[in-house]
């Protein structure tokens, strides 16, 4: 049903390689870049586009959406702990560190903000 997700930017170098490090582990890869944005796609479909940082088209200041957040669906609780790490390494913020929630629950997710306060998550359904 959506055909891409994008998040704006004001620093696109920086959030270029902070991406490049947070979507690896989760299988996305580079696959367009231009002077205003990138885009990133599963490696096995380099084609299709699933997500693109960009410094917004209007040239005002990008801002993240209050209650706005984008979600990736993994595969595995290693790969949810992979994301986290690496956004907090690659300059992000926590915004919920890896667990089940609820604490009963069989989901388990993890939060960054990345370099410009936009809302990350990455998550499982618990196989363990």
């Amino acid at each position: 049903m959506i055909g891409y997700a994008m998040v704006g930017t004001n620093k696109l170098p920086q959030a270029h390689q902070f991406y490049d490090a947070v979507l690896a582990p989760l299988g996305l890869a580079q696959v367009e870049v231009s002077q205003s944005y990138v885009g990133y796609a599963q490696k096995h479909t380099p084609d299709e586009i699933e997500f693109y940082v960009t410094e917004p088209y209007n040239q005002k200041m990008a801002v993240p959406g209050n209650g706005a957040m984008i979600a990736f669906k993994v595969n595995s609780r290693r790969t949810v702990d992979q994301f986290h790490t690496i956004g907090l390494r690659s300059g992000g913020t926590d915004e919920g560190a890896p667990g089940l929630r609820p604490a009963d629950g069989s989901i388990y997710y993890a939060y960054v903000r990345d370099l410009d306060g936009n809302k990350l998550c990455a998550y499982c359904v618990d196989k363990v």
